[in-house]
């Protein structure tokens, strides 16, 4: 399967294109990016055609496309790939705002593109635990909920300078490393109905590097989303509590209470295999050796849309937001 590369502005986009190389059924075939003297090295390291033309590269044999540009550019991007009949391969976030998430929805539903996201977190043993945990009832009705996923990225000045552009990316914080914990929150409890939010910049960047958000959901659950760019040697958290037990994950570690601990907090050590990253799940869709990827669908990827919009919202005139999907 031939794979066009599209930017490699992201931060993840070496990772995406090693992927794309090491699956046995494809190849990197073409390269475009906004920046020609970028594309052009990135085309060489390959040894296939940069094209400076986004329209020929899309009238090219590449079958696919994988892209990690600006997020400003996504729906420009994304829909014309869609009408060229390319599937999508996307880095988060969607798009910056609701109304151009719809309408690239529209483009991929309407030409029958395979169309998955970047939301690798949910592929963790330890997530996948938690998932059965909350589906099985084995925690009781889900009351609340717990996020935190950040890095130090401002704070140790390591993020490239243009990760802190409103109008490349949207924001800061919140909407690069703050869509994890969103996706994981929305796989676990449902919809989301309202959200407020409370965004700061510690650093002086300009966006917010330091973020929380509450979120109600349509089955009665409070969850916090916490991110940030300015936290140093601090574990990813997950906590969810039920009427009925208490599950905690620091990084990979995962505590369990409930009635078959006989209500202590003891260690899991028998977890699920944990699954794929995205890219090799939506090639294997795309090969047909695969179903569609659950959880990193289109209909994801907008949902996700809603609930940042929603949570920039709410920051901006600090008060309760309602998502609007």
């Amino acid at each position: 399967m031939k794979i066009g590369l599209v930017s490699r502005w992201h931060v993840h986009a070496n990772e995406y294109a090693e992927y794309v190389k090491n699956y046995p059924d494809a190849e990197v075939a073409a390269i475009w990016d906004e920046n020609a003297e970028r594309g052009k090295k990135w085309a060489q390291e390959f040894g296939c055609q940069y094209y400076g033309d986004f329209n020929r590269f899309l009238k090219s044999d590449i079958e696919a496309v994988v892209i990690t540009s600006p997020t400003s550019l996504h729906p420009w991007l994304m829909t014309r790939a869609a009408k060229a009949g390319k599937h999508i391969f996307t880095e988060k976030a969607l798009s910056i705002k609701l109304t151009d998430a719809r309408r690239i929805e529209a483009a991929v539903k309407e030409n029958g593109v395979k169309f998955a996201i970047s939301f690798p977190h949910l592929s963790r043993p330890s997530l996948l635990f938690a998932k059965e945990c909350v589906e099985s009832g084995r925690l009781g009705k889900i009351t609340y909920a717990r996020v935190r996923n950040v890095h130090n990225g401002s704070s140790a000045n390591w993020l490239p300078s243009y990760f802190y552009d409103e109008s490349l990316c949207g924001g800061g914080a919140m909407i690069d490393l703050g869509a994890h914990p969103m996706y994981t929150l929305e796989w676990l409890l449902g919809k989301p109905l309202f959200v407020q939010s409370l965004f700061t910049d510690l650093t002086k960047r300009g966006v917010e590097d330091n973020a929380v958000s509450l979120i109600e959901f349509e089955n009665g659950a409070s969850a916090v989303s916490e991110t940030g760019f300015v936290a140093d040697r601090t574990r990813y958290t997950l906590e969810i509590s039920g009427t009925e037990g208490y599950l905690v994950i620091t990084d990979g570690k995962v505590e369990l209470s409930d009635k078959t601990t006989g209500g202590k907090l003891v260690t899991v050590t028998e977890l699920p295999q944990g699954e794929k990253n995205p890219v090799d799940k939506w090639l294997d869709w795309c090969t047909g050796k695969a179903e569609a990827p659950k959880g990193l669908l289109i209909e994801d990827a907008v949902s996700l849309t809603a609930l940042t919009a929603a949570s920039y919202k709410s920051a901006k005139n600090g008060d309760k937001t309602y998502v609007n999907f």
